[in-house]
């Protein structure tokens, strides 16, 4: 039997036996549909290698690539099950690296452009230099950002409320408490309450995500920044350069509020890969 014709039985198999959504069943149905329309009627590893390298001419993103071999692993694990074929094909494929699924990294002169882009010269511009002041020197989610309350942050550390309300603190350096201060006193010094929202929207409620990755967006157009980038890139910026200058992976581990070492871990492949980038820049006889 084609290849084709047992897509509908295995998005059967997903819908009764593992009851999985619907939603979830048309991503499978997509992926594996595409899947079979660029391979052999007769697969071999090299021909889902072939595949993944498809993708990655045509510019899907990490995830996506991730997210599509994890389908054809699950799919060839299936036909195995029901004796369509002896051996198990996608046995043989790595899954792509965890540092495979990190966003861009901004370079250190990358980040200087951006954060020198907010004018604190008005309510606007003086929180969202905070913001992203404050999002690149701890690394810290954007969503535990916005939680953020003014009795959080002291002159050297700020608590932060992570996945599970885990609570941890990171250290925080002398420029992002600056433009912290400048906010609160210039433009939040009718606040009286310290449980108040530490970023707040014009209209004085809590700054949300949306309105962090909109601001950072516009920034990165102002200054001309051509990566695709969003307040995580921030995050992922901060540990890839503390790693660079020689900081211990489990104190980054620490920082992030990562529950596994091997989540953290990517960061190395990060630096590795740029460091590898720069040797074949620079070198005489690459």
């Amino acid at each position: 039997m084609p290849l084709t014709d047992w897509i509908l039985p295995f998005l059967d198999y997903l819908r009764i036996e593992k009851g999985l959504s619907p939603h979830t069943i048309e991503a499978y149905q997509r992926d594996l549909t595409l899947f079979a329309s660029t391979t052999p009627a007769t697969p071999t590893p090299a021909s889902i290698q072939a595949f993944l390298s498809h993708l990655h001419a045509q510019q899907y993103a990490p995830s996506s690539i991730c997210r599509m071999l994890v389908a054809v692993k699950v799919f060839f694990r299936f036909l195995k099950r029901e004796g369509q074929i002896s051996v198990d094909l996608s046995r043989s494929i790595d899954s792509p690296k965890m540092w495979q699924l990190v966003p861009e990294v901004l370079s250190i002169e990358e980040v200087d452009k951006l954060l020198a882009q907010p004018r604190a010269h008005d309510f606007q511009g003086a929180r969202d230099k905070a913001v992203f002041e404050l999002l690149y020197a701890t690394g810290m989610r954007v969503s535990e950002l916005c939680g953020l309350r003014i009795c959080d942050v002291d002159d050297s550390f700020v608590k932060v409320r992570g996945k599970g309300k885990k609570e941890r603190l990171i250290p925080v350096g002398a420029k992002a408490i600056e433009a912290i201060d400048y906010y609160l006193l210039n433009f939040r010094k009718e606040v009286d309450a310290d449980n108040a929202p530490l970023f707040v929207s014009q209209r004085g409620k809590a700054i949300d995500r949306t309105a962090v990755w909109s601001r950072i967006k516009k920034y990165a157009t102002s200054a001309n920044i051509q990566k695709n980038i969003s307040p995580h890139t921030l995050r992922h910026s901060f540990a890839s350069h503390l790693l660079e200058n020689g900081a211990d992976l489990r104190l980054i581990q620490e920082m992030l509020g990562h529950e596994d070492i091997g989540t953290t871990d990517r960061y190395t492949h990060v630096a590795d890969a740029r460091l590898k980038a720069a040797f074949r820049s620079f070198h005489p006889r690459p």
